[in-house]
């Protein structure tokens, strides 16, 4: 057990007979996963061999703890911890009991391998299915890219997956939820015949994309006397944390595996349920408590001020007021301490906020970026100890706040893991020379996107030097792609230019023509070596920039991944796998998770952030900033024109249809777990960034900021913020 201090409650549970089954609840900071770790060590420490514990987890970001745990000198050896997700446990036996099931599951080949898709190659090979149905006059009454279609349609057979329910329903659930135009029940039938097509064409080539392994394990080989037998024999004792962010089908299996562990521990998090539109389902999870001997419920936070807490409660109820609307089962009920006046448990609410007013977008960025310097070098706190959170972080927004506080030399980072690959600056770059070190693969980058890709590579290169540069060495010859020499340029151009940035372009251009005359490679052995021998060296854009670096590694893991999935596929035309990457990303497929892009606290930097990624990190800071609190971004979800986050789920019922009260109530349940879930990651305060005009614009007037005017205008007027 580690030296970390520990409450008598959370000793107590840690040190629980080794066949106890538990089910632990409560909020977000009150020490539920350092019960999981501990708990985790103690069994190890007693005897128990670590290859028969099991943890599962809904994604695999959420186990750093663990792994950080596990890690650590002094560990007890014994086999290695299992930490899983329900997709990675799937994969595990599909590829294991592969023979058994294959033919009955309906693979053409089942003398052949399994190929497992990533979400990158799934969303590649639905584009090879989707594609032909655009020409034939599919989908011809929706405007959307590309790339928003094959993501929709992949959560679309993730959803009958994960809820339970033959994928051939999809077009049938959600067009009987519609009440509006007809052209969008035509739209969901399209749907249904790209899910169909798609998963023909996995079946007839041994292609498991995500839900294709949840479904065999779950209807093929969990009833499988040999793979159940398995599976009991290998592990007999069950950690599961974030069990509320889990799926339906992960429940069910929990529902009839419990019996069988020696011991298990369910951790349950209060009031959350962040991951709904992915198919998390906190009411089945909470059903499972039914099977464990004891029920624990932590109450205390480590986290939240008392000043904190109270402003959440606060904050729900001027929420629910401000909406009209009942309270929200996922709300937390006041606390018994505090009264309307926000005088209860302490100080008053005003000690957890701080804001100004400001009419227009670019003020209020100038506002935060001075309260976070004035934190960090007047108060002297920790840059990694400030998140700046946004419903959606753009590019614009982005830039605009790490431009103010690169220019006060505050330490920035973001985190954005929804964006396509080609949205990444650095991947972009990648993206240029690789079409550049390949012409014969007919790809024809425009001249701006070499201009773009020479100030990402080459380190003091700006946007005039790079269009200048661009325009003079950048060539189409014979139709392929060609970089001249900087020496050909004139003396007053290279003196513009400057010699130092010209002979750093003159070293990348040799680079790529000694590339170019070498038998070509696998583009992630490219990458890996145009990184290595030069974009990371002193002088060049990748040159102790860890997040250009964080960008390249998941470029070239991307790349290595696609290569091993589609060499035993490839396309029917004979193209390259290389510019068949390069195309894929550049159609702006949506990048699958990496690991490393979540370990945001290995850098000591400002974080910027969208809210639901900061939540999913589950990480507490000390200073928050909310910005842009009038937007309807806080309050409205995603428009996904082809999917149905409510209607696709268990909860639905059949034959009911979705209407704008429907729609106002489950954004309203979804701000309230967003908002409370921040809050109880924050210690000290709240910054809000409120401008009158957002930033295209247009005046906010969101729930958010009017449940603000509600809270502030109940305070009484002794109250800071009054």
């Amino acid at each position: 057990m580690s030296s970390i201090y520990l409450s008598p409650d959370q000793l107590a549970l840690i040190e629980r007979p080794l066949d106890a089954k538990i089910f632990l609840q409560g909020p977000t900071g009150c020490g539920k996963t350092t019960v999981g770790v501990e708990r985790l060590l103690h069994r190890m420490a007693q005897g128990v061999r670590g290859d028969s514990i099991l943890l599962l987890l809904p994604q695999r970001t959420l186990g750093r703890p663990y792994y950080a745990a596990l890690r650590h000198p002094g560990v007890v050896a014994g086999g290695q911890v299992s930490l899983l997700t329900i997709g990675g446990l799937a994969q595990r036996m599909v590829e294991l009991f592969w023979p058994l099931v294959a033919a009955s599951a309906g693979f053409a080949h089942p003398d052949a391998p399994p190929v497992f898709l990533t979400l990158e190659t799934a969303q590649y090979y639905m584009a090879r299915q989707v594609q032909p149905m655009l020409d034939q006059g599919f989908f011809e009454s929706i405007t959307i890219a590309p790339n928003r279609l094959y993501s929709q349609v992949v959560d679309n057979l993730n959803k009958a997956a994960v809820v339970g329910f033959p994928y051939t329903e999809i077009g049938e659930r959600l067009g009987r939820a519609w009440i509006g135009e007809t052209s969008q029940a035509r739209l969901y039938a399209d749907a249904q015949e790209a899910a169909i097509r798609f998963r023909e064409y996995c079946l007839a080539h041994n292609l498991l994309d995500f839900s294709l392994q949840v479904e065999v394990f779950a209807q093929h080989l969990w009833p499988l006397p040999e793979c159940r037998d398995y599976l009991l024999a290998t592990y007999r004792h069950l950690i599961v944390d974030n069990l509320e962010e889990d799926t339906p089908i992960t429940h069910d299996l929990l529902r009839e595996w419990l019996p069988d562990f020696d011991s298990a521990l369910l951790i349950y998090d209060q009031y959350a349920g962040y991951r709904l539109f992915l198919g998390a389902d906190p009411h089945s999870a909470y059903g499972l408590q039914n099977l464990c001997q004891e029920h624990v419920v932590f109450a205390e936070s480590f986290v939240t001020s008392p000043e904190i807490k109270t402003f959440g409660d606060h904050l729900s109820l001027a929420l629910d007021r401000s909406a009209g609307l009942t309270l929200p089962s996922s709300a937390p009920p006041p606390s018994s301490e505090m009264n309307v006046s926000g005088e209860g448990g302490g100080r008053g609410v005003g000690e957890a906020l701080e804001f100004a007013y400001h009419r227009y977008h670019p003020e209020m960025l100038d506002w935060v970026a001075a309260q976070i310097a004035s934190l960090v070098d007047d108060e002297g706190t920790p840059p990694g100890e400030i998140v700046v959170l946004a419903p959606f972080l753009s590019d614009a927004l982005r830039f605009s706040l790490a431009e103010r506080l690169e220019q006060r030399g505050i330490p920035v980072r973001s985190h954005r893991p929804s964006r396509s690959l080609r949205e990444e600056p650095a991947a972009q770059c990648l993206l240029t020379l690789a079409a550049l070190a390949h012409p014969g693969w007919g790809l024809r980058p425009v001249r701006f996107d070499v201009a773009y890709a020479l100030i990402q590579a080459i380190e003091g290169m700006d946007l005039v030097r790079a269009q200048l540069l661009a325009e003079i060495v950048f060539r189409l010859r014979q139709g392929q792609p060609i970089l001249t020499s900087f020496d050909r340029l004139h003396p007053e151009m290279q003196e513009r230019i400057t010699f130092l940035l010209g002979g750093r372009y003159e070293a990348l251009r040799n680079w790529i023509e000694n590339y170019i005359l070498r038998p070509v490679e696998e583009l992630d052995y490219f990458w890996s070596r145009l990184f290595g021998e030069l974009l990371s060296q002193p002088g060049y854009g990748f040159h102790r920039d860890y997040d250009k670096g964080k960008v390249a590694a998941n470029l070239i893991e991307s790349a290595r991944k696609f290569r091993w999935v589609v060499a035993g596929n490839l396309p029917e035309d004979g193209a390259p796998l290389g510019r068949e990457y390069v195309q894929m990303v550049q159609d702006g497929v949506v990048a699958a998770q990496y690991i490393r892009s979540w370990e945001l606290e290995a850098e000591d930097a400002v974080l910027l952030a969208p809210a639901y990624t900061f939540l999913m990190a589950n990480r507490p800071v000390e200073y928050q900033f909310w910005l842009d609190i009038g937007s309807h971004g806080w309050f409205e979800r995603l428009y996904q024109p082809l999917t149905h986050p409510y209607v696709l789920s268990r909860h639905w019922e059949a034959g009911a249809v979705w209407t704008d009260s429907d729609e106002v109530q489950a954004n309203l349940q979804s701000l309230h777990r967003l908002t409370l879930g921040l809050a109880r990651r924050c210690r000290r305060k709240i910054f809000l960034g409120l401008s009158q005009l957002g930033e295209q614009g247009f005046e906010q007037q969101g729930p958010l900021l009017k449940a603000f005017q509600r809270l502030l205008r109940n305070l009484p007027a002794k109250d800071p913020l009054v």
